[in-house]
């Protein structure tokens, strides 16, 4: 059996950061993620493969004031707040060269982890990979979205669509450039929205190309290309799960990957030995079942780190 190595990117340790924030969703509950994903067990299951862990605790950031729109966005002053927080967070553990896991919160903060991790690599000449692994695209704009939840728009806002405010942050625009983005398991986009991704050049393997293709193709796909000198970033919404099997999300759209289906994903991911940073997002403990969803995160978690299945003989990673 393979003997299961931790990330490269972890060998420095891993920090987990929770932003116990709703802001940018249209359901509260998220503020209450980080705190479940300790429940369930996210620093033994990460400290099991001899990494050192070190919780930094959450973040304190503004309050949900649960108001409408304002010229197409909800909340922007306080989720720009929040991001501004997580995106120094962020950055000052990669630069102490630890591995980031942002404990969510709402999806939004993706604007705050991923300039944060896009300016470390542009700083050290590093290539970078992000996997979107999400149900929908987040490619919303203020004109296409009635809602103005600002969690439907952070890969507007990376790739340079959004407010100033916003898009600006890590101090590069785009943040993100759109061909280092892959979206995985995305099953819910508006025309509007689809139209954009395109218009960007964005690669998504979506449910349609899984169902026809296979979880493992379109992993193959999705990590071509990637080197021993790629940071690989994980943007793991919980969404990206069938709701069968994760049911504690606000946003929940059926037709995802099965447990097996997401397990493989992240074996996958686990093989390259490039996990560098790592956001996880929507967990929503209102909306859970005895915390299944917290506890399946964590479970995926340790598929990400080295946990696998695998039965066939093989050289661990050097």
């Amino acid at each position: 059996m393979v003997h299961p190595l931790p990330p490269q990117g972890a060998r420095g340790g891993v920090s987990l950061i929770g932003v116990p924030t709703d802001i940018g969703a249209g359901t509260l509950g998220a503020r209450m993620g980080p705190e479940a994903l300790r429940v369930a067990g996210i620093h033994q299951a990460v400290a099991q493969f001899g990494v050192d862990v070190k919780d930094c605790g959450n973040l304190v950031g503004p309050a949900n004031p649960w108001q409408a729109a304002v010229d197409g966005f909800r909340h922007l002053p306080e989720v720009v707040q929040w991001n501004r927080l997580l995106h120094a967070a962020v950055y000052r553990e990669l630069t102490d060269g630890r591995l980031p896991m942002v404990l969510g919160g709402d999806h939004c903060l993706g604007i705050g982890s991923i300039s944060a991790v896009a300016r470390h690599c542009r700083e050290r000449g590093r290539k970078l990979r992000v996997l979107w692994l999400d149900a929908h695209a987040d490619f919303n704009t203020a004109t296409l979205t009635p809602s103005g939840n600002i969690h439907g728009m952070p890969v507007a806002c990376l790739c340079g669509e959004g407010p100033a405010e916003l898009v600006g942050i890590g101090g590069h625009v785009p943040a993100l450039n759109p061909r280092d983005l892959r979206q995985i398991g995305i099953r819910s986009v508006d025309a509007g929205e689809k139209r954009l991704v395109h218009d960007m050049g964005i690669e998504v393997f979506d449910m349609r190309y899984i169902d026809e293709m296979g979880m493992r193709h379109a992993m193959e796909l999705a990590l071509a290309m990637a080197d021993p000198g790629t940071h690989l970033h994980v943007s793991l919404d919980v969404d990206f799960l069938d709701p069968d099997i994760a049911p504690g999300v606000g946003t929940t759209v059926r037709g995802g990957p099965t447990y097996r289906e997401a397990q493989l994903c992240m074996e996958m991911i686990a093989d390259t030995g490039l996990l560098a940073s790592l956001d996880i997002v929507e967990l929503n403990p209102a909306l859970d079942v005895r915390n299944r969803t917290a506890e399946l995160a964590v479970d995926l978690v340790e598929s990400l780190f080295g946990k696998s299945t695998l039965m066939r003989k093989g050289a661990a990673r050097a």
